[in-house]
Formats: C-alpha cells, structure tokens, sequence
C-alpha cells in the first residue's frame, strides 16, 4: 500500500514516511492509493474477535510495510486493558456500543485517559510514529506540533508524553477551550511536552501550526540539528487509521449483540469540526461496510452544513465559540481527502485549496455535489437545541451525553424529521460529559453556576447519580506547569525557542 498526496499524486511514499512526515511538503495531505475490501465473510470473522484483534487485523491492510507483529505489538500498547497496560482504557470493549432506544445506539469513544474519542487514535499514533520514524526516517528527533480545539491537545499530550525521540507542542485558542480541557493541558506532565495558548480562534492557531510545517527557513533549521516536524492532528494519516476501526468494530458488535443482521445498513451520525471522524467513517462505508447515510452534524459554526446543502464552502463568517468547543472550526482540514476521493484529479483539490488560501471561497462542480449529496446530510444545531437535548436524551433515555454529542443527536432527529428514514443511527458520542459539567449543569437545570469546574462536576454527579471520571477528579491536586500565550504571529517564535533550533 502506498500512499499519495491529494495535491500532487505523482508523490507517492509508505506507509511509515507518510506518518513520520505527517504532511506532504506541498501542503498536500497522504491518502492510500486504494482501500482495501471488507465483505460479509471477513466481517463475519471480525464479529468474532475482541477489538485489539479487529484493529490488527484492518490496520495490517493498510501498514503494508510494518510485519503483523510490529502492528499487533502497538496495537496491544494502545488499547490493552490488562494490568501490563494501566488500564488505559476502561472495560474490555475498549469502545463500547450502548443502546438508547429502538432505533438509536451510542458508540462510546470517550473511555480512554483523557474522555474523549482523540484517545482512540492517540494512544495507537505515538507507537505508530516511533515505529515509522525507524523505518523512514533513521535517528532524527521528531517533533510534533499540534492545533487543538480542545480534545486532541490533552489526548496527544498524553500519548507521547516521555516517548524517547520525540517532543511534543500543542497551541489552543485561549477562549475556545473549556476550563477542564485547559487543565488537562497546562498540568501535563512529561519531560518532552511543551503547551502555548493563543490569542485567537481554532483556525487561527490551526492555520499557525501549518505555516510553521511549510516555512522553508524552520525546516532547513530543523534539518542541520537532525530534527522534523511531525502532526498528531488529523491531517497525520496515522491519527486518521485508527478511526477507521472503530466504525467496523461498532458494527460487528451490533451484528453479534443482535441488533442488526449482517450485512443490514445502517446510518452514522457525527458531530463534526475537522471532518476527520466523519471522514473515517466514509472510509469505513467504501471498504464494504454496510452504511446508508453519513449525517454530518455541526453547531453553530455550520460551514460544512453549507458546504454539503450548496456545494459552497465559505469562511468568510462570523466565528461562534460554543457550548461545543472542538467542533468551533471553520476551516476544516480533512475535507481535502474527500475532494480528493470525490475528485480523484489532484490539480483540482490543489485549485480548491488555492482558493480557499486566498478567497476563504471554493464552490465545488455540479457532479461533485451530486456526489456529496447522495452520501452525506448536513445539518447543525444551535446553542439553545444543543442544551434542550441534553436535558430531554437524560429525562427520556437516562442518558447523559456532552454538547458535542448532543449536537450529532439532535441532527440526526432533524434528518429524519425531513426524509422519514429512521433506519438504525450509530451516533459518534465524543466526550465524557464531566469534560463540560458547567454547560452540562445549565443544560439540566437552567441556571447558571458560580461553582470552579469541580464543584460543578460533584453538583453534576450529585443531579444525576454518575461518576466523575478519576481522571478529571485528579486535575484537582495537580500543579499548573504551563501558562504562556502569545498571538497567532509569535508562534513560530515559540517553536523556536523551545526546541532551540
């Protein structure tokens, strides 16, 4: 399996160089040349394996050039539950399927270290890294540089804290976080981590990062002291991979609980920012696996509801920061890989992404839309909606879901509200809701609460009868490491200073 750039498909590289290097050196973003297959035969063997075995087994497909022993090795370091592994992730299943109604089942990816579905992909991404690196790229020293909306910060943090060879930087927007997000990232601990915030939104901190990637100045810098730039964002292939897993194990779980018959399609509704984990399960979708429709669900910041109704995709708008705090994007990345699977010309996604460069505007061609249209549905979901189905998902289904996900609910009752198919929804449930007790409290009980952050989280517990994850409960007594902010324009600065180069 080789890998392509969506800007320029006469690059082609491996598997491990596409990891190590994260982004093609002309801002394109890897893709495999092709997908590889699921039919009813190997899903039937998947349904039988735990998910340890199931991420072997679709992963090897893609990582042609690691033995089945390299991948199974980083596999069990990610998602083992057994002792050897500190429990990283809670319960056997790793991600588990929950039922709410007839028609409706929850696919939790929030039961990793940090709650929140970036683990999923984040504890399997600095194996995977460190393993490429060997095989690509020899001794240097990667460097990873991360944008965070709130999640992946703390997640790759925590991934790669201490791993020898590499260093880690994440850059949040210094509003658009919540003060639980904020925590996890300031009272990181590890040798090799360095955190900054930024004055400014997501896409201006995300826009930073990969001016940073590309500046030829920094990488020359970088290559006389044996260093280079890496992702642990999305647009890393080896962040995207493993989401692709999930979807075929959620599946195969539902198969062998008896909700669904194999081979019986059913819907995927996402609440989405970056477009990645949607993108993942559209991956999952042409690999063979039965899926109807892609409800792409997005808050107020709804760029790519517009994109998927016209074909337009504009950011030229007012930025929202919301009660979901990770999908406050509006320029989102992984879009690229599907211009390019809808496309398949490179020249043209290179000529969207000039274009969106420089007019913050692109409108696709008319079969492409046709294209878009006939997978996805696109729709968002305000503040005051997004709070009203926290409260009735809990009243009705006693079920407590966060603002990211209650905003992929909420889409998905609106879509079959307009087009009647109420064909059985896997809903992506992102976050653990401890991660936003204060919009969960206002949520549920319509006041706001002068409580800090843990008091808010023992009042949630307290209203609904749950747990606060240890996790968060341990931010508590943990001592504030990093506190730097700087403008969007300083951050190559930062860089700079901190890796010395």
């Amino acid at each position: 399996m080789q890998y392509i750039s969506t800007r320029d498909n006469a690059v082609r590289v491996s598997a491990a160089q596409a990891i190590a290097q994260g982004i093609s050196r002309e801002s394109g973003l890897f893709v495999p040349e092709r997908l590889p297959e699921l039919g009813a035969e190997r899903l039937n063997r998947l349904v039988g394996m735990n998910y340890v075995d199931r991420a072997c087994d679709i992963l090897g497909d893609f990582l042609t050039d690691f033995t089945g022993e390299e991948i199974r090795s980083c596999v069990e370091m990610a998602y083992g539950t057994g002792k050897a592994h500190a429990y990283k992730f809670s319960g056997d299943l790793v991600a588990p399927v929950k039922k709410i109604n007839d028609d409706t089942y929850m696919l939790e990816l929030w039961h990793g270290p940090t709650c929140a579905f970036k683990d999923m992909a984040l504890q399997l991404l600095p194996h995977l890294l460190t393993l490429s690196a060997k095989k690509a790229i020899g001794d240097k020293e990667i460097d990873i540089l991360v944008a965070t909306s709130g999640d992946t910060g703390k997640a790759a943090l925590e991934g790669f804290k201490d791993v020898p060879g590499t260093r880690i930087l994440v850059f949040y927007p210094q509003d658009g976080v919540s003060q639980v997000q904020k925590l996890q990232m300031a009272t990181q601990e590890g040798g090799n981590v360095g955190v900054c915030a930024v004055f400014g939104n997501f896409d201006d901190t995300q826009t930073g990062v990969k001016a940073i990637f590309t500046d030829p100045d920094l990488r020359g810098r970088m290559e006389e002291k044996n260093m280079m730039f890496s992702s642990a964002n999305s647009i890393n292939w080896g962040r995207l991979v493993p989401q692709i897993v999930y979807y075929v194990s959620a599946y195969c779980d539902m198969v062998k609980d008896g909700e669904i018959a194999m081979g019986e399609k059913i819907n995927v509704a996402v609440p989405t920012g970056n477009f990645g984990n949607i993108l993942a399960a559209y991956y999952a979708k042409h690999m063979g696996l039965p899926v109807g429709k892609l409800i792409c669900a997005s808050n107020v910041n709804n760029v790519l509801t517009d994109f998927i109704g016209t074909g337009v995709y504009d950011r030229r708008r007012q930025f929202h920061m919301t009660a979901s705090p990770s999908m406050d994007i509006l320029i989102s990345s992984n879009l690229e890989r599907l211009l390019y699977a809808l496309y398949e010309d490179d020249k043209a996604v290179a000529g969207l992404m000039k274009e969106l460069g420089e007019q913050g505007i692109y409108t696709v061609s008319d079969a492409v839309k046709a294209k878009l249209q006939a997978e996805f549905y696109g729709g968002f979901c305000d503040e005051e909606k997004t709070r009203n189905t926290i409260r009735d998902t809990y009243v009705q289904q006693q079920y407590l879901c966060d603002p990211h996900t209650a905003v992929g609910l909420a889409v998905r009752e609106e879509y079959i509200e307009k087009t009647g198919d109420a064909t059985k929804t896997l809903v992506a449930s992102t976050a653990n809701p401890y991660k936003f007790s204060e919009s969960m409290l206002f949520a549920l009980r319509g006041v706001e609460s002068d409580l800090d952050e843990f008091g808010q989280a023992e009042q949630l517990s307290k209203l609904t009868k749950t747990e606060i994850p240890p996790q968060i409960l341990a931010l508590r007594d943990k001592a504030v490491r990093f506190e730097k902010a700087c403008d969007k324009v300083e951050m190559a600065n930062f860089v700079v200073d901190t890796l010395n180069i």
